[in-house]
């Protein structure tokens, strides 16, 4: 008399415990990578301080009276 089932199940296969294994690396990392950046993002909110943080526009001063100067018109391009 044979035995029904002749072969392992698929779950004591190795390349199912190695898709297994490389699949909770993964997930363990994202976790990992999840909180660090968690923790990041709280620690620079903690560091600002209440400070606000100033546009571009408000930051930078121009010479011109506040217009940016487009220069490519004194510029000649040879062709």
């Amino acid at each position: 008399a044979l035995s029904a089932q002749t072969e392992a199940p698929f779950y004591e296969e190795w390349w199912f415990l190695l898709v297994m294994a490389l699949s909770s690396l993964i997930l363990i990392l994202l976790v990992v990578f999840a909180l660090v950046l968690h923790g990041q993002s709280k620690k620079f909110k903690n560091c600002n301080g209440g400070k606000t943080i100033s546009n571009v526009e408000e930051s930078v001063t121009l010479d011109n009276g506040g217009f940016t100067a487009l220069e490519l018109n004194s510029r000649h391009l040879n062709i």
